[in-house]
């Protein structure tokens, strides 16, 4: 019972203090079934409401050959213009940060991979 009040009065005082929990904008869940190079994912919008990196998480990837690495690169969607490379970084089947973006329209584009001519990943994580 003790233990129980402590914890509780706990989160109370984190509370008061202003303490919560991190969130994120929003955040996407899928997967990656045999992309070649240069596949891009569905576009998500950034109200940047907050101040939350974007990130992209692989987790299970697997090519037909060996997989070590995956570049991808965010993009900003801009209409009747070039889309803008926010950056492009090298995904070891972990989660890459690509800093605090604008408000507007956003997608991923996998422009190389290691071993093979497919990649599939079981868990793709997009968090903005």
């Amino acid at each position: 019972m003790r233990k129980a009040v402590a914890v509780a009065m706990g989160g109370v005082t984190l509370l008061a203090l202003g303490v919560t929990e991190a969130s994120a904008e929003g955040s996407r869940t899928s997967y990656i079934a045999g992309w070649s190079r240069g596949g891009e994912s569905n576009r998500w919008y950034d109200n940047n409401s907050d101040s939350n990196t974007t990130t992209v998480g692989f987790s299970n990837c697997y090519t037909d050959s060996s997989f070590n690495s995956a570049t991808v690169a965010v993009f900003q969607d801009v209409s009747w213009s070039p889309d803008k490379n926010i950056a492009t970084k090298v995904n070891y089947c972990n989660t890459t940060y690509y800093g605090r973006v604008s408000a507007g329209s956003y997608y991923f584009k996998l422009t190389d991979f290691s071993g093979g001519s497919n990649l599939s990943v079981d868990d793709v994580n997009i968090g903005w």
